[in-house]
Parts: C-alpha cells; structure tokens; sequence
C-alpha cells in the first residue's frame, strides 16, 4: 500500500532524502538500446543538467546523483534557513521562473498599489509558493515532467515517460547520508560500467572531482575569482553547485555535508576498488578514516554498498531512530532492523 508523500518527507525528522526514479516498462530510455542501436545518452546529460538548475531554484541542495540508463539517484537536503529567509520578491522571482504568474502578481511586480483584499490574496499565494519551494514533491514534479515533455517530443509521441511516483528514503542520521551517498556515487562501478570513479559518467563523485580539477587549474594560473549564485529574471536558470563538504559533524553551525571531502573521496575511492565486479571478495585491511570516526562495521559497509536500497524501506538510521520516524509517520513496522544493527556496531 502506498503512502502520502506528506507523510514520508518530515523535515523535523531530517533534511536529507534520498530518491528514486524509474523510467516505464524498465526501458533503456535514458541510454543505449541494445535491440535497436539507438542512442539515448544525451538524455542523462538533460537530467543531469536539469537537478543543478532546479536546485538553483528551490530550496534543495543536491548531496549526490547518479543518472543510470533507466532510473536515476538523488541525495537531496531540504534548506529551511534559505527557505525561511526569502523575502516576498526573492519567492516571486523564483516561482515565476518556473510558472507564469497569475495576473495578480504581475501587478505586484510592475508596483501597482494593491488593496487590502488583494494584498491578503498575494500574501498567501507567496507563502504557498514559498513551502513548495522547500518540497521534494514539487522539485520532482518539475524535473520529471520537463524531461518527459522533451522525451516525448524527441521520440514524437505521447504517453507515460516515468514508471510512477518516486521512491523516497528518510536519511536520519550521518551514518545513513554516508552511506546512501557512496551507494549513489558507486552506482556505475557497482553495475560494471565503469571502473573507477573518475570513469563514471554521470555521477556528482565525477562532477565534484572534475569541479576540483577545474579549480585547481584556475588556482594555478592565478585568475580565481569569487563567484556567488544570483537567480536572473527572465533569462537561462545558473547551475547551482553541488552541496559542498564543511566537515562541522554534527554542529549546530554545520551547513553542508557533515564530513570532510577528503575522506569521503578516500572512502569511495576504496569502496570501488573493492566491489568492482572483477574484483570480488577483497577487503583492504587498511580501513579508510570515516568509517572509523563514525564507528561503521566494515563488513556491513561493504554489504550496505551494494544492496542499501534493498536493506531499507522508507527511512535509513539507527534503529532507535527509524523507529521514532515510523511512530512520527503513523506506522507500527520499520524494514531493516538487523541491517541497521549490523552497520551501527
């Protein structure tokens, strides 16, 4: 039986969500058809492109991607603060760049004087837009309709593009974001289409390295120059950067990803090279920092990087945790309860 999304995304419980879609009938719609030759690669670089550009829109930072041949991964955090902090231009400024505005609007921006009704009428349209600016849901919808659309167009068709509603997971904790990240990123590797992580098309572990490369080379020749994100009216929505690493674990002044890139990048660096399809059943005994700082069992790791979104159903933590969002949610019954056990040892 389904559940409301509303209740699958709490953003008290936490900020980070990891999702999944699939394409219809599980067709290679999104790469390289094998029955007939057609390629369809250019499709993952639309979605790819599209997460950064709505990310630049909504108050949702992208942890991590992965875009597969049929489905795709996100790792999303819900920015309440940026949320909160919006004024009423900076909500109308985004919305519309998604949705025409309503005539009531449009006379708000040319500086028509409102009456009283009328400016009632404005001020909860805005905070409507404002906590969809903060949905997953809404985020979803205007990535998957908007691939769809140009699908169908390319394709001179009609019809469902998507197989369904998303998949969503509730990440409670670090341990989970680590490891549902490092499942996301090692996607390619693990489906054995790629050998290494500077290989894997189409993943942000790719994108963040290429990122850093790129930095360092503008570093070198002396020419950085600071770069902050501006939404512009009316023109081409900026790609906004990935969720950077500050490190601040478990901080109260923690704003991005709670570890360090650094580690992480050693983390899914030795993970890979472990789960490679040619390179079955070899653990280095060197056991990477992270995994030590949050206290991770090694074995369930590597079990959890292959079969995570098998292990778990709606939300990911420390059972005591999954068990609170299940009450939260209104449910008796979590689905894994020994694989969260055996990864908090």
């Amino acid at each position: 039986m389904t559940v409301a999304r509303r209740r699958l995304i709490d953003v008290e419980s936490t900020p980070y969500y990891h999702v999944i879609n699939r394409c219809v009938r599980r067709a290679f719609l999104c790469g390289e058809d094998a029955v007939t030759g057609r390629s369809y690669e250019h499709r993952r670089e639309w979605i790819a492109t599209k997460i950064r550009q709505l990310s630049a829109i909504f108050c949702i930072d992208i942890c991590a991607y992965a875009v597969m041949s049929n489905h795709y991964h996100l790792v999303l955090k819900i920015d309440v603060a940026n949320q909160r902090a919006l004024t009423t231009a900076d909500v109308i400024e985004r919305w519309t760049q998604l949705f025409h505005p309503p005539m009531l609007v449009a006379q708000f921006l040319k500086g028509e004087k409102l009456d009283k009704t009328l400016q009632l009428q404005l001020d909860g349209l805005v905070e409507e837009w404002r906590k969809r600016l903060a949905d997953i849901s809404w985020f979803m919808r205007c990535l998957n309709e908007g691939i769809a659309r140009k699908a169908n167009k390319e394709d001179e068709c009609t019809g469902v593009f998507w197989e369904g509603r998303f998949k969503s997971q509730a990440l409670l904790d670090e341990q989970a974001l680590l490891t549902c990240m490092m499942y996301v990123d090692l996607n390619p590797i693990r489906e054995g289409i790629a050998d290494s992580i500077v290989t894997s098309d189409f993943t942000s572990i790719q994108a963040r390295l290429k990122e850093q490369q790129h930095q360092k080379l503008i570093t070198n020749a002396a020419t950085a120059t600071e770069q902050k994100y501006t939404p512009q009216r009316n023109t081409s929505v900026s790609l906004k950067p990935l969720l950077h690493f500050d490190g601040a674990m478990q901080s109260a002044t923690q704003t991005g990803i709670p570890f360090h890139f650094a580690d992480y990048l050693e983390l899914v660096d030795w993970t890979g090279r472990t789960i490679r399809p040619d390179k079955h059943g070899a653990i280095a005994d060197a056991v990477p920092s992270l995994l030590l700082q949050l206290g991770i069992a090694k074995d369930a790791w590597m079990h959890s990087a292959t079969e995570f979104h098998k292990q778990y159903a709606h939300a990911c933590g420390n059972w005591a945790a999954m068990c609170e969002f299940k009450a939260r949610q209104g449910g008796r019954w979590c689905k894994g309860k020994q694989y969260s056990k055996d990864l908090y040892q």
